[in-house]
């Protein structure tokens, strides 16, 4: 445990403060609920230096006069330490170890030059238990975390992560669109069955009795940053408040109080019951109106990197070049600057980078109190220090072990996973042991060209476009788990960066559905960690443009993420059937879950351009054979016509072919029809295997569809109808 945690249970904590002339204070006081929200009893007690740490000051729960059993709201007030600012200013800012926050109550306006709402930070909240303090929600209600089976979750090689934005929208009955929060309690929602949505509670996939993730099939839920930030109904990209989860995400419309550590714990539960791992995206290189700007902004921050000529470890970012970081809008954390200081993580003196180990104890914080199973690191670029990027990694495995041990569970390392968010993907950062995994942003671009049928700019050849995108070791990387995959990721914008359906509008495709089909087929059958961006798996689009028909951040690109609603369009719901059918066969196969990939059949002959890949360990009688059709091309014949696949494996042992998009037994695998733009992927599965009853379903449900004479969206004559489902078991 972090030993700035432990202190912070005996009392006030306020660490390195810049400026402490005058001395800083404690200035607390108890909501009393209403119109305006006031607090009453507002005290401003002195806090004391350690006589140890001389940027240590406290006061004790004794000292502060609390009640046990109340919650409070506090601030520290100290004189304000930034370079541009006047140092004779007192500010109240909220605590920067805070771990709940409450931005209904903020400090006084400074009236000053200069000084806006921005300077008016947001209350601290804690509770009294037991004699010492703990952090809480406004209404002092936790969530206890019930993580007793953590060996039961998936490994990394077995999982399919949703990377879910928290601004929703749905369309309007008057042809708008309503724009809100996916709370946590949202989110929640489409894991547990029992839950209710709160602000989106009108959808279908929020609805009690539904279960819209688990049904799709995912196993691992990433959201877009949930540490609290001062943006409203954005990403949250520029943290505020480091230790504490989001207010507005723990704040639906109808609570009567914000509950964000609550809330938060109950989707984390949630997911874990579920067996879904639970990432936190983590904004590291940069922070949004954080406490420390007014109380220590040198030692924490880089103002001006262009106005920083003798300061080159900080002012560069990391890819090499001698290019600027670039904070975004927000003020760049400064890892390169060293001072001896009190070391929040270790309670000893040390030569530190306070960033570094601000970051370092928010971590424990989340680790400790959320269980979380994952990072997804920002930006790695403008961290621009790889070795603090070790320290976070290491740091959060070895957390990660000591919470394994406690529930005496084995497997700790193969379910973490920290993975860096670096477009260039320097593959040095995992040879170093740097990082576990980085985005593989190539993947994008190289299967984006594929369903066009070109080939990618740096590849001489449609074949080695197809062949590199499905195996992420022709681009340097080891393991599937060191490469996570995606057709679209929450950065839409920019050229050939837009949702994979905006993709295909774009680029004049008319059959959108079939080209996401083959997308997502190659997705969960590539050597990688699948990541889907949520609303992909049913083609959402974006309806937030430029005039040029673009994404970009002004038209709206962090407030136009996800529409459930698009999931009532019949196509829609066809590719939705499509992707959950190929992800649960990819968290389930042993095939998909090694790093072994072979090409058994080209055939670029008369127009075609098919491909033929197999997946499997060898030796191993579970195998996933993709028949894939990146072309015009039909077989003659329609239904009744095949295709035939020179050397298609027979199924090993007791064993049968099934084709998973359609839920159908297979027997004539290796010499079916194939249709344009198609992907037939094949998995084996027991002889005496039966279908369940919802693939049964939707077999006669398909079968219907090819006496009305129409399949997959393909016209067919009725004389043309064939058995494609094989011998029933």
């Amino acid at each position: 445990m972090a030993d700035l945690l432990a202190r912070k249970a005996a009392g006030f904590v306020l660490w390195h403060p810049g400026n402490t002339v005058p001395p800083p204070t404690l200035v607390i006081g108890e909501l009393v609920p209403g119109a305006p929200l006031v607090l009453a009893d507002l005290r401003s007690l002195p806090l004391q230096q350690d006589p140890e740490f001389a940027d240590l000051w406290a006061i004790s729960v004794a000292d502060s006069g609390l009640v046990e059993g109340q919650v409070y709201h506090y601030w520290f007030e100290v004189t304000l330490s930034h370079p541009e600012r006047p140092n004779d200013v007192r500010i109240r800012i909220t605590d920067p170890t805070a771990m709940s926050v409450d931005w209904r109550v903020r400090g006084p306006r400074i009236a000053k030059p200069g000084f806006s709402d921005d300077d008016r930070y947001p209350a601290s909240i804690v509770r009294v238990v037991d004699g010492q303090l703990s952090y809480a929600d406004a209404d002092g209600e936790l969530e206890t975390l019930a993580d007793d089976s953590p060996q039961n979750l998936p490994p990394n090689n077995r999982i399919v992560i949703y990377e879910l934005p928290t601004t929703w929208t749905r369309s309007t009955e008057l042809g708008g669109r309503d724009l809100g929060v996916g709370t946590f309690a949202d989110v929640l929602a489409l894991i547990d069955s029992d839950a209710e949505g709160e602000n989106f509670a009108d959808l279908d996939v929020t609805q009690v009795g539904r279960k819209y993730l688990l049904d799709l099939g995912i196993n691992a839920l990433e959201l877009l940053p949930p540490a609290d930030s001062t943006y409203d109904r954005q990403w949250g990209y520029g943290t505020t408040n480091y230790l504490a989860p989001d207010f507005e995400l723990g704040f639906p419309l109808r609570y009567g109080f914000p509950a964000p550590n609550r809330d938060l714990g109950r989707l984390v539960n949630g997911c874990h019951r579920q067996g879904i791992r639970f990432f936190v995206d983590v904004v590291m290189a940069f922070a949004k109106n954080s406490p420390y700007l007014a109380a220590n902004c040198d030692d924490f921050f880089m103002l001006h990197p262009d106005q920083a000529p003798d300061d080159d470890g900080d002012k560069f970012n990391s890819r090499g070049n001698r290019t600027l970081r670039d904070g975004y809008g927000a003020t760049l954390l400064r890892y390169a600057k060293f001072v001896d200081a009190f070391d929040p993580i270790s309670g000893t003196k040390q030569h530190v980078s306070p960033a570094a180990q601000l970051m370092k104890t928010a971590l424990t914080r989340w680790q400790r109190d959320f269980h979380i199973d994952g990072l997804r690191l920002d930006s790695v670029e403008n961290v621009a220090n790889w070795d603090f990027v070790r320290e976070f990694k290491e740091l959060s495995r070895a957390l990660n072990r000591e919470r394994f041990r406690a529930f005496e569970a084995p497997g700790a390392d193969e379910r973490f996973l920290v993975v860096g968010e670096e477009l260039s993907e320097p593959r040095a950062l995992l040879t170093t042991n740097r990082l576990d995994g980085l985005w593989h942003e190539s993947f994008k671009h190289y299967v984006r060209q594929a369903i066009l049928g070109r080939n990618h700019p740096d590849e001489p050849s449609f074949e080695a476009t197809v062949r590199k995108a499905i195996d992420c070791r022709s681009f340097g990387y080891s393991d599937l788990a060191q490469a996570v995959i995606y057709l679209t990721s929450h950065d839409v914008e920019g050229f050939q960066n837009e949702r994979i359906a905006n993709f295909c509008f774009n680029n004049g495709v008319t059959d959108a559905e079939q080209r996401v089909k083959l997308a997502f087929a190659c997705l969960l059958t590539a050597v990688g960690v699948p990541m889907i961006l949520a609303g992909d798996e049913f083609a959402d689009q974006h309806d937030l443009l430029d005039d040029r028909g673009q994404v970009t951040n002004s038209s709206g690109k962090q407030v136009d993420p996800v529409n459930f609603a698009r999931l009532r369009d019949d196509w829609r719901a066809r590719v939705n059937t499509y992707v959950s059918r190929l992800i649960q066969l990819r968290t389930s196969s042993d095939a998909l879950a090694v790093n072994d990939v072979s090409f058994l059949h080209v055939d670029f002959n008369d127009g075609k351009r098919v491909l033929v890949w197999q997946r499997g360990a060898p030796g191993s009688t579970a195998r996933v054979v993709v028949v894939a059709n990146f072309s015009d091309y039909a077989s003659p014949g329609g239904l009744s016509g095949e295709y035939v696949v020179p050397n298609f494996p027979a199924p090993p042992g007791d064993q049968r072919w099934r084709e998973v998009p359609q839920a159908r037994f297979a027997d004539q695998a290796g010499r079916e029809p194939i249709f344009p733009w198609e992907a037939k992927v094949y998995a084996t599965t027991e002889r005496r295997a039966r279908l369940g009853e919802e693939d049964r379903a939707h077999e006669r449900e398909v079968r219907g569809r090819i006496t009305a004479g129409i399949i997959d969206g393909l016209t067919i004559r009725a004389e043309h109808e064939v058995d494609v489902f094989g011998a029933s078991p």
